[in-house]
């Protein structure tokens, strides 16, 4: 007898294997999960989309129950895992994985680089950059969620590690022999990242959500009083009334117009209420590797010139131009200008 097996037998293999671990929930839950999944993720993209400043896509979801031992052994390692814990709202934890060479990417958009790093190596700086994306994508995500199960839904600070081998993976979340649901996406960042993505749900974490989207009662807030319903009954019909009625025409007073005296003394009222008074010396925009990179004796440059009369703030609102003067050993500001109202009012915009 042959060891070779054909395609079909192959094919035959694969579809058995796939459909040995018996799904955890019925199709309706499946589908539910697969949806809270696409949302949460699609917001998570859109966070990650304005932090790179690039496109980035994902795919419709696949759903599939496997043990966690599985989705571990098929790790081609180095990956960099963040596991962002629930605080607040949800029992569990998320557990991100990325490419070493997609965390690297992620990170050199994030400084202000192109995608295309020279260094290959995954550096502290690198490791701080993708937690700070994915604390800010689960963040989103997250947000979304609570918007879809109805409740308020926080998380803990991600933890960030990379798994250089097969001998460092750990993650002590989910034991090895459970049967998870793995919500499975391929993730596109223009023309840098062609990668995938998941989200593993425990059956614990499917069935409160499950339950929360599919509860028919609603939930009544805390110190909000229920109202009744009022049953309204229908009024019997009345009597025809043959009774003339007489109308009207309504008289009113005529209205003298006095001129209403303003006390100006009322802005005494006012006169003790603190605002915020502050002068810009000039803005400069910078990348976070041009921030990193500031030390002592470094010279941050300005958009002003030296000469360019300086902006007075009330509470955020430009109302003067000014220039520095030395008093007593202390910088102070010189009024030249104040704005008009009609100027005030164009900054507004």
């Amino acid at each position: 007898m042959s060891e070779n097996l054909s395609q079909e037998q192959i094919e035959k293999l694969l579809k058995e294997e796939s459909e040995s671990v018996e799904p955890l929930f019925n199709q309706e839950i499946t589908d539910l999960i697969g949806e809270v999944g696409n949302i949460s993720m699609s917001q998570a993209a859109t966070t990650l989309s304005s932090i790179l400043n690039r496109r980035v896509t994902i795919t419709t979801p696949r759903v599939k129950y496997v043990e966690f031992n599985e989705i571990l052994s098929d790790l081609v390692t180095p990956k960099v895992s963040s596991v962002v814990g629930f605080k607040e709202g949800l029992e569990g934890s998320n557990l991100l994985l990325l490419n070493v060479e997609d965390a690297i990417i992620i990170a050199d958009l994030m400084i202000g680089g192109d995608g295309h790093p020279d260094n290959t190596e995954f550096t502290e700086l690198e490791l701080s950059a993708v937690g700070e994306a994915m604390n800010q994508m689960i963040g989103s995500a997250s947000t979304s969620m609570a918007t879809m199960i109805g409740k308020k839904v926080d998380i803990l600070p991600p933890e960030v590690n990379l798994w250089k081998d097969e001998e460092s993976v750990s993650y002590t979340g989910i034991a090895l022999d459970t049967v998870v649901s793995k919500v499975s996406f391929d993730l596109s960042v223009e023309g840098v990242i062609e990668s995938e993505i998941m989200q593993i749900y425990t059956r614990e974490m499917v069935e409160e959500i499950s339950e929360l989207m599919m509860k028919d009662t609603a939930e009544v807030l805390e110190g909000r009083e229920v109202v009744a319903e009022k049953v309204i009954e229908k009024p019997a019909p009345k009597k025809e009334n043959t009774r003339k009625i007489v109308i009207q025409q309504p008289e009113f007073e005529d209205l003298d117009v006095k001129k209403v005296e303003t006390n100006v003394d009322n802005l005494d009222l006012l006169m003790d209420v603190p605002l915020d008074f502050s002068v810009v010396l000039g803005n400069s925009r910078k990348s976070i590797k041009e921030i990193l990179s500031i030390g002592v004796g470094s010279v941050v440059e300005l958009d002003k010139l030296t000469d360019e009369p300086l902006e007075v703030y009330v509470n955020g609102k430009l109302i003067a131009h000014g220039e520095v003067v030395v008093i007593n050993e202390n910088f102070g500001i010189r009024v030249t200008s104040i704005l008009s109202q009609k100027q005030r009012i164009n900054n507004l915009h």
